[in-house]
């Protein structure tokens, strides 16, 4: 069924491309110390746990900051909401530009920008409703995760070259100065919403946030989607955090594992673009969050295995591509399958299951077993990813893509 006519405008494409920016920023403010864990550890003289530990305050701040900024882009509106975020993005970016040679500002700073991020990540399905048609919403799910994963990319790959040609204090400011141009540019130009809805009169009404809560809990697929992500996120978050540390013990180099880290989410981008692109085309949204994951579990395994550098970033490739392409999709679809509660809150409690499993899967190998040799603990993520897959199986398909009616 096709949807009733309703006007859309141009300049939503515009509002896309701000919060693409901001996403960008803080993924690369997130992630960037992954690629260069032995040279921070020497720069700061703290174990690798504390360099860890400045990706995975993120996670922790996430459980206590998620359902608030929730509520305030649900309640507040979007603009607001992700300006928060983004002003603290600016703000603690300069921080660190500053003060960064100090370990402790350093983790102050990246506390101040791990506070910012939930009202970032939990409001993309949110740009999708207030801006875009459904038939548009899955790609632009797929856009705003390939930010995103961009900003993970240039992070692990161009870090590597600034320390080395810069210093760890020049790097550190110049990421500071870039994130703070970004925030300002986004508080200049960006809007709420459109003079009128992009969808069919009352189509976007949504119900209150704790409301949204308790319907959300009641729906099955999402139950299942909330399991899926857990096992899944958590994964992919102790792997970019982990990732030189996986990859130097088989002999392979910072820079290398930095191209990785980038290949890594470079095939994440094509994956979710063409993911987002086909599953709107198509009105499917289940057979792709089913491929996703069914086919990351052999890339793991590549992953795990490889012993020569083309078979290890073709596993790379394979496993950004599948693994991170089926996640705007997934986003997508638990809007849908959990309307009429808010997109905020139904995404922010799938990052929210992500946050929490990232945290338990990077702090029990690093603090409780302290293995240094992470393969056992890979081993045990194919695991991870085999049952995902079988609870993706279970889903049923979203009615809402199927009739287009909200």
């Amino acid at each position: 069924m096709e949807q009733p006519a309703f006007k859309v405008y141009g300049y939503r494409w515009v509002v896309l491309l701000l919060f693409v920016l901001v996403n960008i920023l803080m993924q690369i403010q997130w992630i960037h110390f992954a690629s260069i864990v032995s040279e921070a550890k020497e720069f700061y003289g703290v174990s690798a746990i504390g360099i860890d530990f400045l990706a995975i305050i993120f996670l922790f701040v996430y459980l206590f900051v998620s359902i608030p900024a929730s509520w305030i882009i649900d309640n507040w509106g979007m603009r607001i909401g992700v300006s928060i975020g983004v002003v603290l993005m600016g703000i603690f970016g300069l921080m660190k530009g500053f003060y960064g040679n100090e370990y402790k500002i350093l983790l102050i700073a990246q506390t101040g920008i791990a506070l910012g991020q939930p009202f970032l990540n939990n409001a993309i399905t949110k740009v999708g409703v207030r801006w875009f048609p459904l038939k548009e919403r899955a790609t632009v799910a797929g856009l705003c995760m390939l930010s995103q994963i961009m900003g993970m990319l240039l992070a692990l790959g161009v870090t590597p070259f600034l320390y080395k040609a810069y210093g760890m204090h020049n790097m550190l400011m110049t990421y500071g100065i870039i994130t703070a141009v970004g925030a300002v540019i986004y508080l200049i130009f960006t809007k709420e919403c459109p003079p009128t809805a992009p969808c069919p009169e009352g189509h976007d009404e949504r119900i209150k946030v704790f409301a949204g809560l308790k319907h959300i809990f009641k729906q099955r697929d999402m139950r299942l989607l909330l399991g899926g992500f857990f096992l899944a996120m958590g994964v992919f978050n102790a792997i970019t955090t982990w990732i030189e540390q996986i990859l130097s013990p088989r002999g392979f180099s910072i820079t290398q594992a930095g191209l990785a880290g980038s290949l890594l989410m470079f095939a994440g981008i094509i994956g979710a673009v063409l993911f987002g692109a086909l599953s709107d085309k198509l009105r499917k949204r289940r057979i792709f969050i089913i491929i996703a994951m069914g086919c990351a579990v052999p890339a793991l395994l590549g992953v795990i295995y490889a012993t020569s550098y083309p078979l290890l970033m073709l596993s790379v490739a394979a496993l950004g591509f599948f693994m991170i392409g089926g996640s705007p999709v997934s986003f997508q679809y638990g809007a849908e399958v959990a309307y009429p509660a808010p997109e905020a809150t139904s995404q922010g409690l799938l990052m929210l299951a992500g946050q929490i499993s990232g945290i338990l899967f990077v702090m029990i190998p690093d603090v409780v077993l302290q293995a240094e040799n992470k393969t056992p603990i890979l081993v045990v993520f194919v695991g991870f990813l085999l049952l995902t897959f079988i609870l993706n199986l279970c889903l049923r398909e979203s009615k809402h893509i199927m009739t287009g009616d909200i």
